[in-house]
């Protein structure tokens, strides 16, 4: 404890500038994250971009100088991207200082006097009032009806009442009364900056689907060097020069590189999140969209989240009988049913409510009614209205609450009016029966009790006032779970996403709100952050069932549970509104914040903001992302399956020693993979999820597995490319097999490339889904469209010069036509016989 003496005014300014040069200033500390150009160096650095590099460089030794600029065009514009979304989500902990008051009143050389907050110091006496922010840590000396909102440190939604030798933290503000405080931590000794640390400590977990896209592109890289260097080694053997071999073989690395796999994930994921966007759930990092998908637990708030964070009066109970209370809200329109004796019993105890709690009111704003004041006060001036009572202030003395009465008073020319915790207020009253039993029944509902009592007389302290009660009622009130929370809970359940509420408030209150919506397990599991094993394993095992409830957390606590969690393997999703959820927010999988209600930390830390606060926004972007994952499979399947046809000549020309003619050029296939193949793959990314997308749970495979490669390599991609050197064989041999001839081999070249063109067209169509027929997949209207584009790209490339000449391909003939044309029915002859199968085999 530091002594000081109120009478001297608090320091001097000589004392308080000797201990601001010691201490240094009141403010957060700051570290010094990456410079921008480092971070932005990183995106162009990275496995994948390194490839694309490599791929850009080797197009232009090859002679291919227009391929090599489009791609470092999309390395540029991809790191650009990713920079810019890196950069934003990593300035959540320079956020916290903003919570930090830039005036504040302090008693210095014996009068107050407005100072920077930065200048406090410890041992300065400082003077709140309601609206203040508090501006360092400090101990309460002197308080009168002071409340002071605390929940973005601790989640809990009640305003705490400090009293005198009580503490007060940075960053929390004072909604009532006014004090006093002593400075006792300033700056970096605060709590809101350990809570700044924890959150600049807390690393974001690489997401599932880089994870999964590095082995993709690492594996797909690989194969694409080994089939050069392959291809270079036959070159050589052919007879080829080594100058020759090795553009030969440049080409053909350089066609099978995935140059249009990441802008076409990219979009994908910008669809999804703009998708995401109209329903509420603003992403602030695209690939969270992908990590949604995968999440397999998720750690909800209660208060805001479940709950509407609006407190109303359901029933009330008094000695004549006890009366329903209906509404909406704050708003003063509802209805009271009940006996008429009890409605009037109702009445004369909403009278003395008001008078223990004039301050608080509900007001309309923006069309909607919100409270101004202690959310519980408010509620009873909003039962008063629903009665039709005058909530007019009269004359007379207050005493406020305090927490260690655990009661507020009120007197006036009707008597003495009483409010608050039954078990404070009912031993001052005459014993009324059933009054025991309604406070157990009303508590074992999850429902907040107060209790108003009343006596004829006067008083002018509140030791002579609070005495010789009589009980008018008990007042329960609810905060009310939002409507569509059971429902969103369920759809959890199904899709296999376990739940966890993990909560600032009281462990009876999160009990009966987790039961009323359906959360809580079977085994009914209610801890409080004190109950918490020190042992993380441990930790991780008691948490790691569904339904399980843990009330009175602290930010340590979250980010402990976080990453207990995703030790077991689980991709998290953790909400929160307030500073407190900051390093919990950081370190989960995916960080959910609360748009409507949150602090502006929160909506930094987090990868997704809800706009609407609704628990069920989640469950609806869990299921968009699920439906993203399968949309990424969807076209990987795509491009591997075209892969199959394009690479398939070079291995005839190179198994047949040269012989056999070269059906495609590198640049054909460079068309096919840049002209023809991305608007198709984008369309299969905006794919809209099913009814089957959040049955059972999340995929958390390999983006490519064998189910892809059996589909890829072993039906669709074998079935295009034998329709396509089919084609060229047949126009070929119709021509007399003339390979000296300059037009029938471009010809035939130009029917081969037709032919995968339009099995590229029907293999779109197969690609919608891996079970269901052609002819049920229609409903892609993005798909039509790209399908339409596709085929005006492929008349431009066979028609328009110069292009035919640059590529090597010429238009084919009527007969070239209608054999490029049996590549369609091929296709979708060998979709619909595999997915026949896999429904036989079932």
């Amino acid at each position: 404890m530091i002594p000081v003496d109120l009478a001297t005014g608090g320091l001097t300014s000589t004392e308080a500038a000797r201990r601001l040069r010691e201490d240094g200033p009141n403010t957060l500390p700051t570290s010094r994250g990456p410079h921008p150009a480092a971070l932005l160096a990183k995106q162009f650095a990275h496995f994948f971009a390194l490839l694309l590099w490599a791929a850009a460089a080797l197009a232009y030794v090859a002679g291919m100088p227009e391929l090599s600029v489009a791609i470092v065009l999309v390395v540029l514009l991809n790191g650009v991207f990713a920079f810019a979304q890196e950069y934003r989500a990593d300035r959540a902990a320079q956020r916290l200082r903003d919570l930090m008051p830039a005036r504040t009143t302090a008693l210095r050389d014996g009068k107050p006097v407005v100072v920077d907050a930065a200048g406090l110091v410890v041992g300065d006496l400082v003077l709140l009032t309601g609206g203040d922010r508090v501006c360092a840590d400090a101990r309460v000396l002197a308080a009168a009806a002071l409340a002071v909102d605390e929940s973005m440190l601790t989640g809990e939604s009640v305003p705490a009442r400090p009293v005198a030798d009580d503490a007060v933290h940075a960053g929390t503000y004072v909604s009532e009364g006014e004090a006093t405080v002593l400075v006792t931590a300033t700056g970096a000794g605060t709590r809101l900056a350990g809570i700044a640390a924890l959150t600049r400590q807390a690393h974001r977990p690489r997401s599932p689907l880089a994870l999964r896209l590095h082995r993709v592109v690492t594996v797909v890289g690989l194969i694409a060097v080994a089939v050069g260097v392959a291809f270079y080694g036959v070159a050589l053997l052919l007879g080829l020069g080594a100058t020759e071999g090795f553009l030969f073989a440049v080409g053909v690395t350089v066609a099978l590189v995935p140059e249009g796999l990441l802008p076409t994930v990219t979009l994908s994921l910008a669809r999804a999140a703009q998708a995401m966007a109209r329903r509420k759930a603003l992403v602030r990092r695209l690939d969270a969209v992908e990590t949604l998908g995968a999440t397999t637990f998720i750690c909800t708030d209660k208060t805001g989240t479940l709950t509407r964070n609006e407190m109303s009066a359901v029933r009330v109970w008094t000695p004549a009988g006890e009366v329903s209370v209906t509404g909406e809200g704050y708003a003063p329109a509802g209805r009271v049913l009940g006996a008429p004796d009890a409605l009037v019993a109702v009445r004369t105890l909403a009278v003395s409510a008001l008078r223990c709690a004039p301050a608080a009111h509900a007001e309309q704003r923006d069309g909607r009614w919100r409270a101004v004041g202690d959310p519980m006060e408010v509620a009873l001036h909003v039962l008063a209205a629903r009665l039709g009572v005058d909530a007019a202030l009269a004359d007379g003395v207050r005493f406020p609450f305090d927490p260690r009465r655990r009661r507020s008073s009120a007197v006036d020319g009707a008597g003495v009016h009483v409010m608050g915790a039954p078990d404070s207020v009912l031993p001052l009253c005459a014993p009324e029966p059933g009054a025991e039993a309604a406070i157990a029944r009303l508590g074992e509902q999850g429902l907040r009790v107060l209790a108003v009592a009343w006596r004829p007389g006067d008083a002018d302290t509140w030791e002579a006032a609070e005495r010789e009660l009589h009980l008018l009622g008990l007042v329960a009130l609810q905060d009310p779970p939002r409507d569509d929370v059971a429902e969103a809970i369920r759809s959890c359940r199904v899709a296999g996403v376990r739940l966890a509420m993990v909560t600032g408030d009281h462990p009876a209150t999160a009990r009966a709100v987790a039961a009323e919506v359906g959360l809580l397990g079977p085994d009914r599991l209610v801890v409080t952050g004190a109950e918490l094993p020190a042992d993380d394993d441990a930790l991780g095992e008691l948490l790691d069932r569904d339904g399980v409830v843990v009330a009175r957390v602290t930010p340590e606590d979250k980010l402990r549970i976080a990453r207990a969690l995703q030790h077991r393997g689980h991709v998290v999703a953790m909400t929160g509104d307030g500073v407190n959820d900051g390093p919990a927010l950081r370190a989960a999988d995916i960080g959910v914040a609360m748009g409507a209600s949150g602090t502006d930390v929160a909506r930094e830390a987090a990868d997704l903001v809800l706009l609407d606060d609704h628990f069920g926004t989640i469950v609806g972007a869990v299921e968009l992302g699920r439906s993203t994952f399968a949309n990424i499979r969807r076209f990987l399947t795509y491009h591997l399956t075209d892969n199959v046809a394009e690479l398939t000549p070079f291995v005839f020309w190179a198994l047949s020693g040269g012989s056999f003619p070269l059906a495609l050029s590198v640049l054909q296939v460079l068309a096919l993979d840049i002209g023809t193949d991305l608007l198709p793959a984008l369309a299969l990314g905006a794919e809209s999820p099913n009814r089957r997308t959040m049955d059972g749970p999340a995929r958390t495979g390999p983006l490519i597995d064998r189910s892809v490669l059996r589909r890829a390599f072993g039906v669709l991609g074998p079935a295009e490319a034998l329709a396509a050197m089919a084609a060229f064989t047949l126009v070929l041999l119709a021509g007399g097999w003339r390979v000296d001839d300059p037009v029938l081999p471009a010809t035939a070249s130009g029917t081969a490339f037709t032919a995968i063109v339009l099995g590229q067209l029907a293999n779109a169509f197969a690609c919608r889904s891996a079970t269901r027929p052609v002819t049920t997949l229609l409903g892609n209207r993005l798909l039509i469209g790209a399908v339409l584009f596709e085929l005006a790209v492929l008349a431009l490339f066979l028609y328009v010069p110069p292009l035919p000449d640059l590529l090597g391909g010429s238009a084919p003939t009527p007969l070239g036509w209608l054999l490029a044309a049996v590549a369609i029915p091929v296709v979708l002859l060998a979709d619909a016989g595999q997915k026949s199968m896999r429904r036989r085999s079932r």
